[in-house]
């Protein structure tokens, strides 16, 4: 995920926020509509208890602020947060919208398939999330919105 740096779009997805404390992208694969990662962009860590209080406090907002958007797009019933990292060791969180109708597992826990999303729908998505998002200007805190930090110090050195 460093190795990406914070771009507007990648092979895997397109950002629909630029976040103080994460980015969030709309994911051009998952396992149904409404796939977006939340990923941390400051300095590398691969489980959310490496984060200072207030980094903490700020990632999991952006997280929330994330799932409303994804639940009042996609018009979820249910919103799924999963905190992972077994083949990413870079903290990152699914965010993925549960339908009323059309869900792939209705009741279950979500399996792993990647589905291609439709590109149209994919960028039709994307803009919408990113206007309940609030995309378009650089992330707050004054952070350079296309730099990660990721190759800095490693979590818990210099704290």
């Amino acid at each position: 995920m460093c190795e990406l740096g914070r771009a507007a779009e990648t092979p895997y997805g397109i950002r629909v926020m630029a976040g103080e404390f994460a980015d969030s992208y709309l994911a051009t694969r998952g396992p149904q509509r409404g796939y977006v990662v939340v990923i941390w962009h400051g300095r590398h860590v691969a489980e959310p208890t490496d984060l200072a209080a207030d980094e903490a406090s700020g990632y999991w907002a952006d997280v929330l602020r994330v799932g409303r958007a994804v639940q009042a797009h996609f018009g979820a019933r249910k919103v799924n947060y999963e905190t992972l990292g077994n083949a990413v060791p870079h903290l990152h969180t699914h965010v993925t919208a549960r339908h009323a109708q059309g869900d792939v597992r209705p009741g279950a826990p979500l399996e792993h398939a990647w589905v291609e999303q439709p590109t149209e729908e994919l960028r039709r998505d994307a803009r919408a999330l990113g206007e309940l998002l609030g995309v378009g200007g650089p992330a707050r805190g004054g952070r350079d919105p296309h730099r990660s930090p990721c190759h800095g110090p490693r979590a818990n050195e210099g704290r």
